[in-house]
């Protein structure tokens, strides 16, 4: 049996070397993870499921192009910045807004109005995230919610150091900035 305590201990060598149990190792450390930034990225429940999955494929076919073991994490959610790159192309911005609204998952609250106003302020948080240009959003999550440094971030997003950066900067000033039009 295979256990993992560590990120810098995941066993990148073993899966390389074909055993199984080193991928499921891999899939439930990243599992997750890969299926919230998919989901933020997208707003689509099974795109996200469909991006996890053609993430984990993509990984098992080049993962001999992976250089650095302990940068198997960022390169894991580099492929799947580019899955999310694509189908996002695909989609049209406003039809997975009104899907999105749509599709929201009842949630048990023991006061209503407690539930309408938190599902008011995530509706309006996400349609001012989705305002953001994608490359600014992407980095957004990336850095907020995955927790990703500004280096890894490059990595992920194939971008330089300096270009995530200011995407990072622009990203706060343009929500900042469409918070205060809200707000007013």
């Amino acid at each position: 049996m295979l256990v993992v305590a560590a990120p810098e201990q995941l066993p990148v060598a073993q899966a390389r070397a074909g055993k199984p149990e080193a991928w499921d190792a891999l899939f439930r450390r990243y599992q997750k993870p890969l299926y919230v930034y998919a989901y933020e990225m997208v707003h689509d429940e099974q795109a996200s499921l469909d991006i996890v999955q053609e993430t984990f494929i993509a990984a098992t076919r080049h993962l001999g192009s992976l250089r650095d073991d302990a940068g198997f994490g960022s390169w894991l959610f580099g492929i799947a910045h580019q899955k999310c790159l694509q189908r996002w192309r695909k989609q049209d911005r406003e039809s997975l807004a009104l899907e999105e609204l749509a599709a929201a998952p009842e949630e048990f609250e023991t006061d209503p109005a407690d539930l309408l106003i938190r599902r008011e302020q995530e509706v309006e948080f996400m349609n001012l995230l989705n305002q953001l240009p994608w490359p600014q959003r992407s980095v957004l999550l990336l850095h907020f919610i995955e927790d990703f440094a500004l280096d890894e971030i490059a990595n992920v997003t194939a971008t330089p150091l300096g270009t995530v950066k200011s995407r990072l900067h622009y990203a706060r000033r343009a929500l900042w900035e469409l918070l205060k039009e809200k707000v007013q």
